[in-house]
């Protein structure tokens, strides 16, 4: 469980990855939420965007992780992938409000409870952050503390 999360978007990999240590705040525009595993989450809503199974994503190593300096202990970067980064600037608000009922069902069947409001809130945040990405060729990371 990651007790800060920030998504941000970065021009690349490099640039992503050095902010590792401190947090993107000071370097990218970033959403900061807490409490959540964000890369079990990432790898959820693509499932559910998407269509392909949990373990198929697990098997094909999403999210990428662009900086792990601690072996996962410390702070931490992913790169959202990009079908998800994708899907969540197409998506609608009632598709992402679908996503996060969806979700919610997900992660209540581990014993977690997420409000649907909240839930919708963080999607929306993050198809507004994709939108804003438009022809350029940057993406979407995830930073976790």
């Amino acid at each position: 469980m990651s007790i800060i999360v920030k998504f941000f978007v970065a021009p690349s990999h490099e640039a992503a990855a050095a902010v590792v240590d401190g947090g993107p705040e000071r370097t990218f525009e970033s959403l900061e939420y807490g409490n959540f595993d964000a890369e079990e989450a990432l790898i959820e809503w693509e499932s559910i965007f998407s269509g392909r199974s949990f373990e198929e994503l697990v098997a094909a190593d999403e999210p990428e992780a662009v900086a792990e300096p601690d072996d996962g202990e410390g702070p931490m970067v992913f790169a959202v992938p990009r079908a998800l980064q994708d899907a969540l600037a197409a998506a609608d608000r009632s598709r992402l409000a679908e996503v996060g009922r969806l979700w919610i069902q997900e992660r209540a069947a581990d014993g977690e409870a997420f409000d649907q409001e909240i839930a919708t809130r963080i999607l929306s945040d993050l198809a507004g952050l994709a939108r804003d990405i438009g022809g350029r060729d940057h993406r979407l990371y995830c930073w976790t503390a």
